[in-house]
Order: C-alpha cells, then structure tokens, then sequence
C-alpha cells in the first residue's frame, strides 16, 4: 500500500489533468494518482514523460529496454508491470525480457542493443558513466539520439525512485 493516500480525481482542481490524462494514457495509472495530489508537479510530470515516451526519435524496443533495465536494476516492480506489456508490443521478445537480468551473457542483444544496456547500468548504477561505455553509445547513435537515450534513462531512473519511495504498487487499491 502507498505511504499517502491517492489524489481525489474527482476534486475540481484536478478534474483538467485526470481528462488530458485518461486522453493520452486511457486511464489514470496509480503513479499519476500519487502525482495528481500535486497538479504543478502531475501536470509537468506528463508533458515531461509524453516528450520522452511519445516525440522521442528512439525506437521503441530500446525505449523499452531501457525502461524495464531501469526497473530491474532498482527493483521497481510497479514500473516492470506497465512497461512488460509495452515493450511485447514495441518487439522485445519475452525471452529478452527474462534474460535483462543477465543480458552480459546473454546471446539476445545486439552488440548496439548491449552498448545501450551497459549505458543504462552505469548510469543508474555508477551515475559517472565510463570513458569506454561512452564511446560504444557514440558509435552507435547521433548526437540527437544520445541526448535522447540519456535523457530517458534518467527519466526512468527517477520514476522508479518515486514508485519506490512512496511504495507505489499495481495491486494498490484506490
């Protein structure tokens, strides 16, 4: 259970945000409950993720895996169970999606695919990212691109520091 309680949807001031919500996500997920007791914040918070999720050039798959290693590596279940079905969808095989946990010694990625994993790791793990790990992005990827994937492994990094914090589950109930 969450460690405060749910925003009210149907409280007046958040009435335009839970609509721009439902509008761009279909329904308004538990972390957009949580953020909707600050509509400032909600509301930043969805343009934020809609530009990362929605008008970024990165293909979807690797948007995906980012987004699922993120939550590996911080044990955000929240986050793995709406991006699982995301990413199937994207075309990340379940296979890949097992083996995120031991992709080093996987066969699976693609030596592009595992440039953007090793990124993803020392980012959320080490925070300063390697010379090498570097290099291997910019080989790889555009200017625009590495902007692009830096700024969603961030962004996701923060997302499940702010699941996790305030213990934001799937089986919450409202």
């Amino acid at each position: 259970m969450a460690r405060i309680e749910y925003a009210d949807l149907q409280d007046p001031e958040v009435s335009p945000l839970v609509e721009q919500i439902v509008a761009e996500r279909g329904s308004v997920l538990h972390l957009y409950q949580m953020l909707l007791n600050s509509p400032p914040i909600a509301k930043g918070w969805l343009n934020h993720l809609t530009g990362i999720r929605l008008n970024s050039s990165l293909p979807g798959d690797l948007r995906e895996l980012i987004i699922m290693r993120v939550a590996v590596l911080n044990k955000a279940p929240y986050e793995a169970d709406q991006h699982a079905p995301i990413a199937l969808k994207e075309g990340v095989s379940q296979a890949q999606l097992d083996e995120l946990h031991t992709w080093k010694s996987s066969t699976l990625f693609d030596d592009r695919t595992r440039a953007v994993l090793a990124y993803t790791d020392a980012m959320t793990r080490d925070i300063q990212v390697d010379d090498a790990v570097f290099e291997a992005i910019r080989s790889h990827f555009s200017k625009r691109e590495v902007v692009e994937l830096t700024a969603t492994i961030a962004t996701y990094n923060m997302v499940s520091r702010f699941l996790e914090a305030l213990q934001i589950h799937s089986d919450d109930h409202r």
